[in-house]
C-alpha cells in the first residue's frame, strides 16, 4: 500500500466516528481550534515567513503573493471563521422533508455528511482552516493536498488543528495534509475514488480544468473570476467610483476582484476620468475600447483577450456599450459564472440585470468582494462554485452535505 493509499485509508475510518459525532462534541474542537490557532500565531508565522521568502525569491507575483501571506489579523480571522462555524446549526440530521404517501410508509428526507472531502488548493494557507472547520462541522473527514508554495505553512496549521483533535479525544485523521506536493503525487490523488468521495479543487484555471479533466473522482469545481462590473447610465457615478475601486484593489489576488468594467457610453465622459484619477493611487492599469481611450487618452488599448482575463493584479479592462441589454450580453459571453454587478438608480435595470446575468453571485449597487463564505455568514467556505450541480456560489455547511431517506412501516409489503 502506497503512502498516499494509507493516508486515504486512514480518512476512511475516520469516517464513521465523525459522522456520529453530536453538535456539541464538534463545536468544542471548532472552538478550541480557535484558541490553538491564536495561541500558536508565531509558530505559524514563523513557518509563513520560509514560504514568503521561497515565493520572493521565486519571483512569485504581487497578488499571489498577497494570497500567500499570513499576519496576526489574518491568523486572527481564521480563528473567528472557525467560531463562526462553531455557532451555526449544525445540518446533520435535520429533517429537510417529511411525508406520508398512499403506501402508508413514514417518509423523512434527512441531511447527511457527503463523505472522504479531497481538496486541491494552492498557495492559500487559510483554505487550510476553512476547510478543516467545514468538514469538522459536517462530519466530514478532509484530505488537502496544498500547493508546494504555502507547505509550511499549511503543514504549521494541520499540527495545530491534530493537537486539538487529539486532546478532544476525536481522530487526528479528521484533516491530514499530503506531504508530498508533486504533480505524480497529485495525480495519483485524483484517482483514489476508493477512499475520497468528492474533490473540490480551489486555485488558477488551470490547476482547476487539470483537476476537472483527469479526476475519477467527482469534482465540485471552484471556477476563476472574470468579475464585471457595469456603470449604468442611471448610476450614482460617486458610488460608482467608490464599488469599482474597492473591488479592484483592496485585494488584487483574489477571485472576486472587478477584473472588468462596463461602462455605458452616456457616462463614460465623467465617470471613467473621475475613476482613472481615483485608480491611480494604486497604479492601476486600464485597458479600454477606442470609446474609452476617447475619455481617458492615457489608456492603453485592448485586445479581445483582455475581455476574457482574470488578471489577478492591478490592470483593469475597459468596454463601453450602449445599453443594459447589451452589457449583459458582453457580461454573459465573456464571464466566468462567478460575480458580476451593476451601479445603477434605475430599479427596471437593476431587475432586468439580475434576471438575465448568468453567474452564481449578482449584485445591484455593492462590490463584488462580497462574495465570500464569511461575509455570506457561512462562517468560512470551502470555495466559491461556479458550476450548477450540487453547489453554487459560496459553498457552506450545506454544501458539504447530501441526503438520505429514512422509512418507517409497519408492516408493509409491496403488492
Amino acid at each position: 500500500m502506497t503512502a498516499l493509499e494509507i493516508i486515504g485509508q486512514k480518512a476512511k475510518e475516520a469516517e464513521p466516528k465523525l459522522r456520529i459525532l453530536d453538535k456539541a462534541c464538534k463545536d468544542e474542537v471548532l472552538l478550541r481550534s480557535a484558541d490553538y490557532l491564536v495561541q500558536e500565531t508565531a509558530f505559524i508565522l514563523k513557518a509563513n515567513e520560509q514560504d514568503m521568502e521561497n515565493g520572493r525569491n521565486k519571483g512569485m507575483k504581487e497578488g499571489l503573493l498577497d494570497r500567500l501571506k499570513l499576519t496576526e489579523e489574518r491568523i486572527a480571522g481564521m480563528a473567528e471563521g472557525l467560531r463562526q462555524i462553531a455557532a451555526l446549526p449544525d445540518p446533520i440530521g435535520e429533517i429537510i422533508s417529511e411525508w406520508t404517501p398512499e403506501n402508508g410508509l413514514d417518509i423523512k428526507k434527512v441531511r447527511v455528511p457527503l463523505g472522504v472531502i479531497g481538496i486541491i488548493y494552492e498557495a492559500r494557507p487559510n483554505v487550510t482552516a476553512d476547510a478543516f472547520g467545514l468538514c469538522f462541522k459536517t462530519g466530514n473527514p478532509v484530505v488537502l493536498r496544498g500547493g508546494s508554495d504555502a507547505f509550511y505553512s499549511n503543514q504549521a496549521i494541520v499540527e495545530v488543528l491534530q493537537r486539538t483533535l487529539t486532546d478532544c479525544g476525536c481522530p487526528a485523521q479528521a484533516v491530514q495534509l499530503l506531504a508530498d506536493t508533486s504533480r505524480e503525487t497529485a495525480s495519483a490523488f485524483m484517482r483514489l475514488n476508493q477512499y475520497i468521495d468528492v474533490l473540490i479543487p480551489r486555485g488558477s484555471a488551470g490547476l482547476i480544468a487539470t483537476v476537472v479533466n483527469n479526476s475519477t473522482i467527482p469534482v465540485i469545481e471552484t471556477g476563476s473570476g472574470n468579475c464585471h462590473i457595469y456603470v449604468d447610465e442611471d448610476a450614482d457615478l460617486q458610488m460608482a467610483v467608490d464599488i469599482v475601486y474597492n473591488a479592484k484593489t483592496q485585494r488584487i489576488g483574489v477571485c472576486n476582484a472587478c477584473e472588468s468594467l462596463v461602462v455605458h457610453r452616456k457616462v463614460k465622459d465623467a465617470f471613467l476620468p473621475a475613476l482613472a484619477e481615483r485608480l491611480s493611487e494604486k497604479k492601476v492599469e486600464l485597458r479600454g475600447d477606442e470609446a474609452a481611450r476617447e475619455a481617458v487618452p492615457s489608456m492603453t488599448a485592448a485586445t479581445s483577450e483582455d475581455w476574457g482575463t482574470e488578471y489577478l493584479d492591478y490592470i483593469l479592462s475597459v468596454k463601453t456599450v450602449d445599453s443594459v441589454d447589451e452589457a449583459i450580453a458582453h457580461i454573459n459571453c465573456y464571464n466566468t459564472g462567478h460575480s458580476e454587478a451593476i451601479i445603477t438608480e434605475n430599479k427596471e435595470h437593476a431587475e432586468q440585470f439580475l434576471r438575465e446575468v448568468d453567474a452564481a453571485a449578482v449584485y445591484v449597487n455593492a462590490s463584488t468582494r462580497f462574495t465570500d463564505g464569511f461575509e455570506f455568514g457561512f462562517g468560512a467556505e470551502i470555495g466559491i462554485s461556479t458550476q450548477k450541480l450540487h453547489a453554487r456560489g459560496p459553498m457552506g455547511l450545506e454544501a458539504l452535505t447530501s441526503y438520505k431517506y429514512e422509512i418507517y412501516g409497519n408492516g408493509q409489503v409491496r403488492g
